[in-house]
């Protein structure tokens, strides 16, 4: 029962493919809204947010279908860069870890915007007042800080990139190599005669991939934020 096939261990290794490089390039610009969000007020700022989050609440199916509109080979945007740069999402891998950055960004962004929330801003004030400019007060003072908050939204996100399913079939389809992730394979399995002991499989090497993630998360966490008398 334990011993994976070809096209199972193909599943587990472009999930964590994809789950990587999308936590990656989630995470710069998920750092700066978050900070930004948390920081500043400004006309139509619950408008944003509420657009961020947007995926959290949408049924996933509804980003997968935009994102298909917008950058598909005859979307609006994903017509222009097949032709001017031959770049092209729909239907391959670089489609799914769009479609999994789309789910995972508001999850890293809202772990990020609370952490910052919560960094004294007598401390970053301080430090204005001895010379350092904003930058060097992010990167000093604000980002060290945070970094508890950062990491647990990148282990959110990656945990909800490994775990995507209804944007990316939507967008890119359950393509055996190419796109079909560790869920779309397990959902093939459910769907085949005789796949029960597959799906199974996948099931529970799904638990121990989040568990594994969740446990890292700890172990990083207790490192960058050590009690008090250790």
């Amino acid at each position: 029962m334990f011993e994976l096939s070809d096209q199972e261990l193909s599943a587990i290794l472009l999930s964590l493919k994809i789950a990587g490089w999308s936590t990656l390039l989630s995470c710069p610009p998920a750092i700066l809204v978050g900070w930004f969000l948390a920081r500043w007020d400004f006309t139509g700022k619950a408008l944003i947010d509420g657009l961020i989050h947007l995926p959290l609440v949408l049924p996933p199916i509804v980003p997968g279908y935009l994102l298909l509109l917008c950058f598909g080979n005859n979307g609006l945007i994903g017509h222009w860069l097949h032709q001017q740069f031959g770049i092209s999402f729909a239907f391959n891998w670089k489609g799914a870890v769009l479609a999994s950055m789309v789910m995972a960004f508001p999850l890293i962004v809202r772990s990020v915007r609370l952490s910052v929330s919560a960094i004294d801003k007598g401390l970053e004030n301080a430090a204005r007042t001895l010379g350092a400019d904003s930058l060097w007060v992010f990167l000093s003072i604000t980002l060290p800080l945070a970094a508890p908050g950062i990491l647990a939204g990148a282990v959110l996100g990656f945990s909800r990139s490994l775990g995507e399913f209804g944007a990316t079939i939507t967008f890119v389809g359950n393509i055996q190599s190419e796109t079909r992730t560790l869920p779309l394979a397990i959902y093939t399995a459910t769907q085949s005669p005789g796949g029960d002991d597959q799906a199974a499989r996948m099931v529970m090497l799904s638990i121990v991939l989040a568990l594994t993630a969740l446990a890292l998360s700890e172990m990083l966490s207790r490192k960058l934020h050590p009690k008090p008398g250790r």
